[in-house]
C-alpha cells in the first residue's frame, strides 16, 4: 500500500512534455544533429536517379561493354598470358570500368546529396561523431535494440520487404506469357525483353520507395517534433537563463525608475518656473539662451509626484504658475531633458515673460540687464 502511495505521488510530480520547442532548443538541436531526416527518402532518390541514369545512357553503357567484350576474346585471350599482356589487360579493364561506373556512382552520390541537403540544409556538426560512453555500455545497446523506436523501425522494413516482394511477384506473374517466347528470339531481342521487364520492376519499386518515404517523413517529422517538446519548467529556465530573471529584471526596472526620479527631482531647484493644473500635473521648465535654443523640460510628474515637484519648487522660491491646458500639453508631448516643441514657444513665452516681471533676477543670470 505503501509502494502505491509512494508511485501516486511522485506521478502528481512529474510534469508531461506537453509545450512546443523554444527556437533556442531547436537550434541546440540542429547543433547536435539531430534533424528531421528520412533513410527512405535517399534510398527512393538515389534509386530512381540511378535507374533514370541508366535508362537513358544504356545504349552506351552497351556499347562500352560490347567492346570490352569483343576485345577481350578477340584478343586478349588469344595472346600468350605474360606480364606485358596481363599489364595490359589490367589497364584496359580499370579504364572501361572507370568509364562505365564513375558516371553512376557520381549520379547516385549526388542525388543522395541533394536528398540530405533537401532534407536538413547544410549542417556541419562532429557532435555525433563524439564519443559517448552510454554507446559502450551493454545496458544501454540492449535497451536501444528493444527500444519502441528499434520495433518501429523493424516493422517499417518488414512492411517494406513485403510490398516490395509482392510488387516483384505481381509484375512477373502479370508477364509470365513472356518467358516461353524468350526461347524462340534472338539473343539481343531476348536481352531487350528481359530488361524491359527489369526495367518496370525497378520503377515501380522506386515510385513504392518514394510514396513510402513520404510517409516515414511525416513520422520522423513528429518523432522529431515529440522529442523536442519541453515541459513548463524548462520554458521557464531556458527564459530565465538567456532573458534572466523576471523577478531581478522587475527590481532593475524599479531600480531605474527609482534613480531617475532622485536625479529628475535634483533638477527642480534649477527651474525657472513650474507649471501646475494645479493639483494633478506639474512640469518644471527652464530658459538659459547658453545651454538651449528653447525651454528644456527639466521635470513632471502627475498626483503625488506633481504635488513633490511644487513643494521642491516652493521651497527653492520658485515661481508656480497655474495653467491647467498649457500643463497637461507640456506633460504628455515633451519628454524629460527635451526642449519644447516650436508650437508651444509663444504660450510658453507668455509664461516666462510673467516670471521674469516677478523675478528680475532671473534676467540678470541670462546676461539681460
Amino acid at each position: 500500500m505503501l509502494c502505491c502511495v509512494e508511485r501516486f505521488d511522485l506521478q502528481l510530480f512529474a510534469e508531461d512534455r506537453t509545450e512546443k520547442a523554444t527556437p533556442r532548443r531547436r537550434e541546440e538541436a540542429r547543433r547536435k544533429g539531430q534533424v528531421v531526416r528520412s533513410i527512405e527518402v535517399n534510398s527512393a532518390v538515389i534509386l530512381l536517379c540511378t535507374f533514370l541514369f541508366l535508362k537513358l545512357f544504356a545504349p552506351w553503357i552497351g556499347k562500352m561493354v560490347a567492346a570490352f567484350s569483343t576485345k577481350i576474346f578477340s584478343s586478349y585471350l588469344l595472346e600468350e598470358l605474360n606480364y606485358t599482356t596481363l599489364y595490359s589487360l589490367t589497364i584496359y579493364t580499370a579504364a572501361v570500368f572507370f568509364q562505365v561506373c564513375l558516371p553512376v556512382m557520381a549520379v547516385a552520390a549526388g542525388a543522395g546529396l541533394t536528398a540530405n541537403l533537401f532534407q536538413v540544409g547544410l549542417l556541419f556538426t562532429s557532435e555525433p561523431l563524439s564519443p559517448k560512453l552510454e554507446r559502450i555500455n551493454p545496458i544501454s545497446g540492449f535497451k536501444r535494440i528493444f527500444s519502441k523506436r528499434a520495433l518501429v523501425e523493424l516493422a517499417k522494413s518488414v512492411a517494406k520487404v513485403i510490398m516490395i516482394g509482392y510488387l516483384v511477384y505481381s509484375t512477373i506473374k502479370a508477364n509470365t506469357d513472356l518467358f516461353p517466347l524468350l526461347i524462340n528470339m534472338s539473343i539481343a531481342d531476348a536481352v531487350t525483353e528481359v530488361g524491359s521487364l527489369a526495367s518496370t520492376i525497378v520503377l515501380r519499386i522506386g515510385l513504392l520507395l518514394l510514396v513510402l518515404a513520404g510517409f516515414d517523413y511525416a513520422y520522423q517529422y513528429w518523432e522529431h517534433e515529440k522529442s523536442l517538446r519541453m515541459t513548463k519548467k524548462e520554458i521557464k529556465d531556458e527564459y530565465r537563463q538567456y532573458e534572466g530573471d523576471p523577478l531581478i529584471k522587475s527590481r532593475m526596472r524599479q531600480r531605474q525608475r527609482q534613480i531617475s526620479y532622485s536625479r529628475m527631482m535634483q533638477q527642480v531647484p534649477q527651474a525657472d518656473v513650474v507649471i501646475t493644473n494645479p493639483t494633478h500635473y506639474a512640469v518644471a521648465l527652464r530658459y538659459s539662451p547658453e545651454e538651449a535654443p528653447a525651454p528644456v523640460l527639466l521635470a513632471k510628474g502627475v498626483d503625488a509626484l506633481a504635488l513633490r515637484i511644487i513643494e521642491i519648487a516652493q521651497g527653492e522660491g520658485i515661481v508656480v504658475f497655474e495653467d491647467p491646458p498649457l500643463a497637461q500639453v507640456l506633460y504628455k508631448t515633451v519628454d524629460v531633458n527635451q526642449t519644447i516643441p516650436a508650437e508651444l514657444y509663444e504660450a510658453v513665452a507668455s509664461v516666462l515673460a510673467f516670471v521674469y516681471r516677478l523675478r528680475p533676477d532671473y534676467m540678470r543670470r541670462m546676461g539681460v540687464s
